[in-house]
């Protein structure tokens, strides 16, 4: 129990609301926060983030997924990584060791809308993009092609040139 040091009236301030699923469309945004989590199964983890909206009608709110790198589903854990990949070239960053690497450098949240499943309502699903005018995450470069060979000319063959000779 936490005494909260005095008495608190609910009636004078209104409740929160349910946030309502973001419209789709493409957002300016940033990580700001993310950690690894147990599942609810205990058997693996997942990469918890949050995701805040920088501008526009929808600045300040919030946005989280869920990226399941370590599970039982092999098809799960390979949506996940796929999608880091996505926020690693989104941010610049192809290495990563520590998920805070990957925070507060801007991207595009490509969000959608997914219907409602179950006992859920709508929600949103989020796919990552590299803000327009960003520079591109370096890509690994081809080694150099190596110049043609110049030709070299034949050299002179005793008796003069082979198709001029005479048996």
């Amino acid at each position: 129990m936490a005494s909260l040091g005095q008495t608190f009236d609910a009636s004078s301030i209104d409740p929160t609301s349910g946030y309502d699923v973001l419209p789709p469309g493409k957002y300016p945004a940033q990580i700001v926060a993310s950690e690894m989590r147990v599942t609810k199964d205990g058997h693996g983890q997942y990469l918890y983030l949050e995701v805040d909206i920088l501008d526009g009608q929808y600045a300040g709110r919030k946005l989280f997924d869920r990226l399941n790198l370590i599970n039982a589903n092999a098809d799960a854990v390979q949506i996940a990584q796929r999608t880091l990949s996505s926020i690693c070239h989104a941010v610049g960053k192809l290495q990563v060791s520590n998920s805070e690497q990957l925070h507060l450098i801007p991207l595009i949240a490509d969000v959608r809308v997914r219907p409602p499943k179950g006992q859920y309502g709508e929600s949103n699903s989020i796919r990552y993009l590299p803000r327009v005018g960003a520079p591109a995450a370096p890509t690994p470069t081809a080694p150099a092609a190596r110049p043609a060979p110049v030709a070299q000319p034949n050299p002179p063959v005793a008796g003069g040139l082979p198709w001029k000779r005479q048996a």
